[in-house]
């Protein structure tokens, strides 16, 4: 409906007298205000009320009707969901009913608490006296409205569409509304109430029923079947099968008939980009870049070496010209010299000297040198660092052995340095010049390097799986390379075997007689062999890992098609394959109505397929029929004659057929049988109180606040109104 301005309802407002009834459709599913006497109503929502609270602040709000979904992503509506006034379309919930009154009347124009138009408000047949005194009650002590009259909503609608010609003084209503179905037949354009049935089903039932349905069929797309969306697709898909065991049949056996009549509903999807492999000129350009930027890091590394080695050397000329000055002064001015250089003694001077020939060489790429002079300048240091180490025990007195003592261990620990960091050095060496020479190799035949290296990686990788395995099942495969049921002996080492036969060899001897361990020498080698260290293969480090390491890293490098190979967990064997997912299509993301179509408003026929052990609508024909006081034939032929179908399922396609249908098989054969819709089953009960409201009659058919005050609730008991003016 068009937006209208508060201004602007409340002028409308004020433009009726206040003998202008205002006419209230409270239904179970929507609520319609308006005014008497005109087509449409001014106000349309629906009868539902929500208090959720806002995220930040924590204020709670209510929400009337319909309110846009994105407005709610700022409230939590986890606590408190959508709530009716209506149970079994009876109001119960007055405290909400009064929350949608006070929505209505304020879009309606009213700018006060007080009403003073007299209220038509639609209710269900046979509504409980209770019902109808709570809503008296609000009425007149909540908005002190003037009269209120009460009437069915199914007789207004068969009233109005009897003024245009639909349907005839005697006929059956039926309305499959929102919560519940009535029957109600006329006679004499008159409601008989005593030949009334109701049954609890109706279209909440039939999108409740689909909402399960596409749940279970489409667990993944839950979120998207809201209740609104549910109803949506209900409308316009659904349809009364004809026949319901034929139309399942159809759908079983498949077809083409069956493909025409399921429905699509497709979700949003965006078909995520496809990955081409790179074709080979993509190949060789980013293997030519990858070559121009190794080189432009190798001439970096190539001038930042050079550039070290001029400082080495420039730095070691400077320390050997300070040795021969050194060498060419007297002891007497020594000190006075090196206090100018920075230096404390000669050995200090010596041994820089030493550290930067070892990084210059180092730099150049050049071998250890020799150990001779190594070896010389080691006695020469040694002898002036540790001096008590050569001196004989007897020539020292007790502190000076503790002093040696010292020094041995001291020097012991730095030569066991220095050997490490020189293998470390020889290491890092052999590791340059094998780069190198592997460079080399790739830049005279890229082609057959390639090859060379890709046939290396899966050799060690075999042998390193290999290996893996053997350690997991103990070399027992039994047939298969899977490792899985194994036994403890089979998942145990060579050597934790053989500890364990030790083990149980000396408790099986021991418990034979007489505990004789121990008598015997080889007894004692047990413990050397328990407790020898032969696992090697799991302790020590795996070159063939770190190999496979290092190849793998050179493939990433020069190729760039090369994936590695994923390690296995120890949950997941090594050989077992890597579950394959499909990626999502288009057809992932479709709703397929099929089945469910006719399924769920079949319900309105067979209410027991979702467990109410009710009637359905031809049935309730049937029923309503016999209860008629007067058992006349050919009254039973004009009800029979004029099926009146008003409500919201009565939109449903197919629903006057296969209602014909069912009656027919209740009726004796030749019973004229007709079944007609509403002009518009939605609005038409609205309408039709609208048209009763605006004859100048209808005041006498009110109950005003006096009549409420004075003779109470016994008198709503006996009040009914007069739909014939």
């Amino acid at each position: 409906m068009p937006f209208i301005s508060k201004i602007q309802r409340q002028t409308d407002y004020n433009r009726f007298p206040s003998s202008t009834p205002i006419v209230i459709d409270n239904g179970a599913s929507y609520f319609r205000i308006g005014w008497a006497g005109e087509t449409e109503p001014r106000v349309v929502f629906r009868n539902i009320v929500q208090r959720p609270r806002h995220k930040s602040t924590g204020e709670t709000i209510t929400i009337v009707g319909d309110h846009d979904t994105t407005l709610l992503r700022y409230f939590d509506c986890s606590r408190s969901g959508p709530r009716s006034a209506f149970d079994n379309n009876v109001v119960c919930q007055f405290e909400i009913m009064e929350y949608i009154l006070d929505f209505a009347f304020d879009r309606l124009g009213a700018n006060g608490s007080q009403i003073d138009h007299p209220i038509l408000i639609t209710e269900c047949v046979c509504n409980p006296v209770y019902s109808r005194s709570k809503m008296a009650e609000l009425l007149f002590e909540t908005y002190g409205v003037p009269s209120v009259a009460f009437g069915v909503d199914a007789v207004f609608s068969y009233k109005y569409n009897q003024l245009h010609g639909i349907c005839e003084k005697d006929g059956l209503a039926i309305c499959p509304g929102f919560t519940t179905t009535h029957v109600i037949p006329f006679v004499n354009g008159e409601p008989v109430y005593r030949g009334c049935c109701r049954t609890n089903i109706g279209g909440f039932h039939v999108t409740d029923y689909l909402k399960q349905l596409l749940s279970l069929k489409y667990p993944h797309h839950m979120a998207r079947f809201t209740w609104e969306k549910v109803e949506d697709l209900k409308m316009e898909h659904c349809y009364i099968a004809l026949d319901y065991a034929l139309e399942a049949r159809l759908f079983q056996n498949g077809g083409k008939e069956a493909e025409d009549k399921t429905k699509c509903w497709q979700l949003p999807w965006v078909q995520p980009p496809t990955e081409e492999p790179p074709s080979e000129e993509e190949i060789a350009r980013k293997a030519a870049i990858r070559e121009r930027q190794g080189q432009r890091l190798r001439e970096m590394a190539e001038a930042k070496r050079s550039s070290r080695i001029n400082e080495l050397e420039n730095q070691m000329h400077g320390l050997e010209f300070l040795l021969q000055q050194l060498g060419q002064i007297q002891e007497e001015e020594m000190p006075s010299f090196l206090s100018e250089t920075g230096y404390t003694s000669k050995q200090e001077i010596e041994s820089t000297l030493m550290k930067v020939t070892l990084s210059l060489r180092k730099a150049k790429g050049e071998p250890k040198p020799e150990q001779a002079e190594n070896d010389e300048k080691t006695d020469s240091s040694t002898s002036e660092k540790y001096p008590l180490i050569n001196v004989p025990d007897n020539m020292l007195t007790p502190e000076q052995l503790k002093e040696k003592k010292r020094q041995i261990f001291l020097k012991t620990t730095t030569e066991g340095r220095l050997r490490a960091k020189q293998k470390r050095f020889e290491e890092e060496l052999e590791r340059e010049r094998k780069a190198q020479q592997d460079e080399e190799r790739r830049l005279e035949n890229p082609q057959l390097y390639l090859e060379q290296m890709h046939s290396k990686y899966k050799e060690l990788h075999e042998k390193v799986e290999q290996r893996k395995r053997l350690k997991t099942n103990g070399g027992h495969t039994n047939g298969s390379s899977v490792s899985g049921g194994v036994g403890r002996g089979e998942r145990l080492n060579a050597a934790q075997r053989e500890r364990m036969r030790l083990l149980t060899t000396a408790a099986f001897d021991r418990g034979k007689g007489e505990d004789t361990f121990g008598a015997r020498d080889e007894d004692w080698q047990l413990y050397k062999l328990m407790g020898k260290d032969n696992d090697d293969d799991d302790d020590g480090p795996d070159e063939d890992e770190a190999e496979l390491a290092r190849v793998s890293s050179r493939l990433q490098e020069i190729d760039p098609t090369f994936v590695p190979k994923p390690e296995p967990t120890p949950l997941q064997p090594a050989t077992t394959e890597v579950p394959h997912v499909r990626p999502l299509t288009k057809e992932d993301f479709q709703i397929l109505l099929g089945v469910e179509r006719f399924r769920c408003p079949e319900i309105l026929f067979h209410p027991n397929l979702v467990g109410i052990d009710q009637a359905g609508l031809d049935e309730m024909t049937g029923v309503s029929i016999r209860r008629l006081p007067s058992k006349d034939e050919a009254l039973e032929n004009r009800l029979t004659s004029s099926i009146f179908m008003t409500g919201g399922c009565s939109l449903f396609p197919g629903i006057n057929e296969r209602l014909e249908a069912g009656v027919r098989m209740l009726r004796p054969c030749g019973s004229p049988i007709k079944v007609v819709r509403a002009l518009d089953p939605i609005l038409d009960a609205w309408r039709g109180a609208s048209i009763y409201a605006a004859n100048l009659k209808f005041q006498q058919q009110t109950f005003s606040r006096s009549d409420y005050y004075e003779k109470g609730e016994e008198w709503l008991r006996r009040y009914q109104l007069r739909y014939t003016l």
